[in-house]
């Protein structure tokens, strides 16, 4: 069986979209990042403490984890705290050009693999109105960087470099060939 360790409905409407079966566990861990590390060693790292935390207890499971966050100016941009905070992390992105690193981790048969993408996203110069509208909307604040891509966020993105599912959450193409290697049949090997 596959368990998604993790709550966000994107990365569950992801996973679907690859025709896998799987059910959800929401492993609750320490997210807490450490400032003398890179940004993709932690968000490596927390994606890999979610997939232990469920593998202790479904050790016989395939696991997927994973964990985003946005970068800026070497600051991490997790999860805004409130409208307010939404407001100044949007204002730091207006016009801007952020990483946003997402880590994956697949443990199978006892074994963790962990790999990080990141993707490049540049947003156009944003309005206070616009950002006020935006946060009246909600979507910003379950989403690292305050926005979601896949929803309104949409509008403020000028050019993306990289993996558009990494900046969702879950880097598809990178994820199928992780569960390939773990001996995982997807699509009938697509």
């Amino acid at each position: 069986m596959i368990i998604l360790a993790s709550k966000s409905p994107r990365r569950r409407q992801l996973l679907s979209m690859m025709g896998l079966d799987f059910t959800v566990r929401t492993a609750d861990i320490d997210e807490t990042m450490d400032p003398s590390q890179t940004p993709a060693h932690e968000v490596a790292a927390v994606s890999a403490r979610k997939a232990a935390k469920i593998a202790a207890m479904h050790p016989d499971d395939v696991i997927v984890s994973a964990d985003t966050i946005v970068v800026i100016d070497g600051k991490i941009l997790g999860k805004p705290k409130d409208e307010e905070d939404a407001a100044r992390m949007l204002r730091m992105l207006s016009g801007r050009t952020h990483t946003v690193y997402t880590g994956l981790t697949v443990h199978a048969d006892g074994e963790s693999k962990t790999q990080v993408v990141g993707t490049d996203v540049t947003f156009r110069e944003l309005t206070d109105a616009e950002i006020a509208a935006y946060i009246e909307t909600k979507e910003p604040m379950d989403k690292a960087g305050a926005y979601g891509i896949q929803g309104y966020g949409s509008m403020f993105v000028s050019h993306l470099d990289g993996d558009y599912f990494c900046v969702m959450g879950l880097p598809v193409c990178t994820l199928a060939g992780m569960l390939r290697s773990a001996g995982v049949e997807i699509l009938g090997q697509i």
